[in-house]
């Protein structure tokens, strides 16, 4: 069995975050002494490594539930279950990296327009171009 700090050591985190995943129900600590404190089984500690493997790779703490739900059940759902769970973040994650393809364009548009003098910034492209007074930033604008 594992105190709470003793298992916030082991994986390098703070024992707020642990609390807040049991705020959350990702972790329950298997029992408690009589004094109150946290004990963590064997099966805690994996679940949490399995916790914080999950947000590693970009699951939120929604998905991690769901995949905690699947994982206790795995004998009664499907692989095709969990990789939904999977392709629904990776296709978050696309969709993500298009905005931000679009944003770097329109910031490197911006970025070049300007002639980054030391002359007042009261004629600045770049401010004109979010003012709305130059054409063709509405198109870059998101």
């Amino acid at each position: 069995m594992y105190r709470i700090g003793e298992l916030a050591r082991a994986f390098g985190i703070k024992t707020d975050t642990l609390r807040f995943y049991e705020k959350e129900g990702l972790l329950v600590p298997s029992l408690r002494t009589p004094t109150g404190y946290r004990q963590y089984s064997e099966d805690d500690k994996k679940r949490l490594h399995f916790i914080l493997r999950s947000k590693k790779v970009g699951f939120s703490l929604k998905d991690i539930e769901e995949l905690l739900a699947l994982r206790i059940s795995s004998c009664q759902v499907t692989c095709r279950e969990v990789k939904a769970v999977a392709d629904s973040k990776l296709a978050e994650v696309e969709e993500r990296i298009r905005e931000l393809e679009h944003f770097r364009r329109s910031l490197h548009q911006l970025s070049e327009a300007c002639c980054g003098g030391l002359e007042s910034a009261e004629h600045c492209s770049i401010l004109e171009a979010l003012d709305g007074k130059l054409e063709n930033t509405d198109n870059n604008a998101r």
